[in-house]
């Protein structure tokens, strides 16, 4: 019981030792992370760079595979790309192996101490966030080191080496017992980690250790086929691609490449059966992707096979509220915010859209147009309850200073935009009363209409375009141009009261005129606020 407890807590310290690192490495990579997600259109071998060096830097492939069923289950992500992604991901994921095989339990100390130091007096967040990841790293090795304590005492019971040996001779049991163990703690590094510590002891010898790190290898599987449970169809076949990839893989190795494999390692490291070990996890990842990967379309027709589109579930994506968030994508912070932006840039979109709907019915007299904007609305509200859901739970995720600030900013950024959509559908409702009460504007008055109505619009896309931009010089030009849409307002307002002076226009036409002015210009406002939050937070970041 003692050996139980020592090595469960070992475990926990590595685990979460593990997890620190990840986030930490997260946050410091956190902008050029945000990038991967304008690779995602580039072929597959980008994909297998793309996985790799996600995985590496997350320490999870469990994680990234989770993420790219989040990528498919968006539309953001074809199958094919999936398929380069997942490869890549095994490959990263034999960094932690690697890492963990090297004694470098004597560094742990320093480790904690250089991390500790950072953690606590660095005035910057950059050098906090360093010295998580020395935390996170010195952790790691501590957790390793109470595990090898922990079944250090395992050596003196024979039945216990004999059993672990018998899996050599009966390889699908250690597939079963490597396979069952990473799909219980959902974690293949931390049950590769557990395989390096039994296998630095002497408890197990490579030919036994070799199945279970197959079997681990599958089981890792486990966390993606849970995580695509109520996605699309296409995000199932993604987490399917993952197990058909490590079954062939595990199927090519025992049969064919074992005997080969085990040779190399050996004479590579001889009697250190850890490194053996790491570098079994490291070629059997690699020489799997070369080989599988030119059988991506083959890989990806086997996924459709096992998962068949169904002839009731045939249109799904323009009826879907929400197009580039995912909860899975929320394992990976920063990306998860790169699509929150696309996601509220579309929710803008269709409220630009929905002005101009309005607009159409104003000056067009077009009831189509009205109803279009009343159905956009509909739409508009749903997307940001979902948005401000979605950006609730990213809050609570591991995020840097600046991604925080970020997301602070979209909360705020996604109710102007609600409001403008708002005032999108108060502009349907007045066209709607002059239609039905058959009001008509003078040329002179449509004119200063449709001005000020290109000039709102002109601010509002510029404000949208700073927000997925960054760019504070384009989110001034918003500002100055907010101010001429006030004075635009001005005068279109004395222009109107010098026509109804003159007879020259009704009471009513006046009521409409003004209430139209009054919407275009609370639209320019709320383009404003959006611009002065992208300049706030530039102005911050210094």
């Amino acid at each position: 019981m003692q050996i139980v407890i020592s090595l469960l807590g070992g475990l926990g310290l590595f685990l979460y030792g593990m997890n620190l690192m990840g986030e930490s490495l997260e946050k410091v990579a956190g902008s050029k992370m945000k990038k991967i997600i304008e690779l995602l259109t580039k072929n597959i071998f980008m994909g297998v760079l793309l996985g790799a060096v996600v995985t590496a830097v997350i320490q999870s492939s469990s994680a990234t595979t989770v993420m790219v069923v989040g990528f498919v289950n968006a539309g953001l992500m074809g199958l094919p790309q999936a398929v380069g992604v997942i490869m890549g991901a095994n490959i990263g994921t034999t960094v932690t192996a690697q890492i963990v095989s090297f004694d470098l339990t004597g560094m742990a100390p320093l480790a904690l101490g250089i991390g500790i130091l950072l953690y606590l007096f660095a005035g910057n967040e950059k050098y906090k966030q360093v010295g998580e990841v020395f935390i996170g790293f010195g952790l790691l090795f501590t957790g390793m080191e109470s595990m090898k304590l922990a079944v250090s005492p395992l050596a003196e019971y024979k039945g216990f080496t004999d059993l672990l040996s018998t899996f050599g001779r009966y390889p699908i049991l250690g597939l079963l017992l490597g396979f069952g163990i990473t799909a219980i703690i959902q974690s293949s590094s931390a049950a590769m980690g557990m395989l390096v510590v039994l296998a630095s002891q002497g408890l197990v010898p490579l030919s036994s250790a070799l199945p279970i790190l197959y079997g681990q290898n599958i089981g890792t599987c486990v966390t993606s086929l849970i995580s695509s449970i109520g996605a699309n169809k296409n995000a199932k076949r993604a987490a399917m691609i993952h197990l058909i990839f490590n079954i062939l893989g595990t199927i090519i190795f025992l049969i064919l490449l074992n005997g080969i494999v085990v040779k190399f390692v050996v004479s590579l490291d001889p009697g250190n059966v850890a490194r053996q070990i790491a570098n079994v996890h490291t070629i059997f990842n690699i020489v799997s992707t070369i080989l599988l990967l030119p059988c991506n379309k083959l890989i990806v027709k086997l996924a459709m096979r096992i998962v068949p589109d169904k002839e009731d579930e045939i249109e799904e994506d323009e009826s879907r509220v929400i197009k580039y968030i995912d909860d899975r994508m929320i394992q990976t912070p920063p990306i998860a915010l790169a699509s929150t932006i696309k996601e509220v840039a579309r929710m803008g979109e269709k409220a630009r859209d929905s002005v101009d709907y309005a607009m159409e019915g104003i000056l067009e007299s077009s009831s189509e147009g009205i109803e279009r904007c009343f159905k956009q609305e509909k739409s508009i509200n749903q997307l940001q309850k979902t948005i401000l859901n979605y950006l609730l739970k990213l809050s609570k995720a591991p995020l840097s200073e600046e991604d925080r600030e970020t997301v602070d900013t979209l909360f705020n950024t996604v109710n102007d935009i609600e409001r403008i959509g708002d005032h999108a559908e108060n502009l349907a409702e007045i066209a709607q009363s002059a239609i039905d009460g058959q009001v008509y504007f003078s040329e002179q008055g449509q004119n200063e209409i449709s001005d000020m109505y290109n000039k709102v619009i002109a601010s509002y896309s510029y404000a949208l375009e700073s927000m997925v931009t960054s760019d504070v010089n384009l989110a001034c030009k918003v500002i100055k141009m907010e101010e001429q849409v006030d004075i635009m307002e001005e005068s279109c307002r004395v222009n109107h009261m010098r026509r109804l002076n003159n007879n020259l226009c009704s009471i009513d036409n006046g009521i409409i005129y003004f209430e139209i002015l009054a919407n275009l210009e609370r639209i320019s406002d709320h383009a404003a606020n959006i611009a002065e939050k992208v300049i706030q937070q530039k102005t911050n970041d210094k």
